[in-house]
């Protein structure tokens, strides 16, 4: 039996170890590895590449578009993890619950984009309402996120582990130009018409998001209400096994949101807070942003174009993520078995 050959190209990045993590074990498919000597050389990597089924790029944006056009053989298929390719026509964004058909679309595609971690839980609270008619597509979204330090990449670990880890700022908000690269991939995916306002942060702990989208309900399509903003993602995301949406119940008691609830998973919990008093209402997600924002759904693409939209089935208990008062160049590779350890 042959089985399917998967090549990570960057798999000593924090992304690309994650990938090979969550494979680690599995007996349906084989990894393509390259010697330690070979991992830069250009020559070598394109030969895995257009010598496997499925490419996983886990590289910088330049890189990857490099590693794009080294492909001749039209039998690889990709799943691009940087953001060089999410916005762009020929790609199929690899959010599977973000619209009816979309793991379909994911599970035939040639080319799939890797969504980043921000826009995992922008989009997934926006996107719905937007198609529904409920928040309009011209409304003048802001939206703060808080993010486990992993997310500024390999700088950002160095900093709060590194010998002058004490020096580290325990919480820093940064893109204040309101220019981050997540931006433009959030206003397409979301469907918005308005550029959203988006300002990020990093805490002092390793991993995990909260983000947060305020609104006004009196801004909203008439007769919104936060009861229908809440019927509207339950029912987008009905059966969905990754995403799951707080009942008003629980949203009701909590205290705080805790961003590593969900570390360790590729699962997306969203929650509507409301102030009715005054007719404002918090939308919120957490998630893991090595997890569902990144190494957990590369994994989900993965299998969707080996398996079909079948992997999609069956949803799985999640953790509580809040708090209540109640609660050749060629010839040298290795292709490896996932239930040993290739690393």
């Amino acid at each position: 039996m042959r089985y399917p050959l998967v090549f990570i190209d960057g798999d000593q990045g924090t992304t690309g170890l994650q990938i090979h993590e969550r494979l680690r074990g599995r007996d349906d498919l084989r990894l393509l590895t390259l010697p330690a000597g070979q991992r830069k050389d250009a020559r070598a990597r394109a030969d895995a590449i257009n010598g496997c089924d499925i490419a996983i790029l886990c590289l910088p944006d330049s890189a990857a578009r490099e590693a794009v056009t080294s492909i001749v053989n039209p039998a690889v298929r990709v799943i691009d993890a940087s953001s060089a390719h999410r916005t762009q026509p020929g790609w199929t964004y690899g959010f599977p619950e973000m619209a009816a058909g979309q793991a379909q679309r994911i599970a035939g595609a040639l080319r799939v984009s890797n969504p980043g971690c921000y826009p995992t839980g922008a989009i997934g609270l926006l996107r719905p309402l937007v198609e529904a008619g409920l928040l309009p597509h011209d409304y003048p979204i802001a939206i703060h996120a808080v993010s486990g330090y992993s997310g500024g990449g390999r700088t950002a670990v160095d900093t709060y582990e590194g010998p002058e880890a004490t020096r580290a700022l325990p919480f820093q908000v940064y893109g204040l130009d309101l220019a981050h690269k997540h931006t433009p991939e959030i206003q397409q995916h979301a469907g918005l018409a308005r550029r959203p306002a988006f300002v990020p942060a990093y805490g002092a702990f390793r991993q995990g998001i909260v983000l947060t989208v305020a609104l006004e309900l009196d801004l909203l399509a008439s007769g919104t209400d936060v009861g229908r903003l809440h019927a509207c993602l339950l029912d987008h995301y009905a059966g969905a096994r990754h995403v799951e949406v707080m009942p008003l119940a629980e949203s009701a008691a909590a205290t705080h949101l805790d961003p590593q609830a969900l570390n360790g998973t590729n699962d997306l919990r969203l929650g509507v807070f409301a102030n009715r008093k005054h007719g404002q209402v918090l939308l919120a997600a957490v998630f893991d942003n090595l997890g569902k924002g990144a190494s957990g759904a590369a994994v989900q693409n993965l299998d969707l174009m080996l398996a079909g939209v079948a992997a999609e089935a069956t949803p799985a208990p999640r953790p509580p993520c809040w708090d209540s008062p109640r609660r050749s160049r060629r010839s040298t590779a290795v292709i490896a078995s996932t239930s040993t350890p290739s690393h």
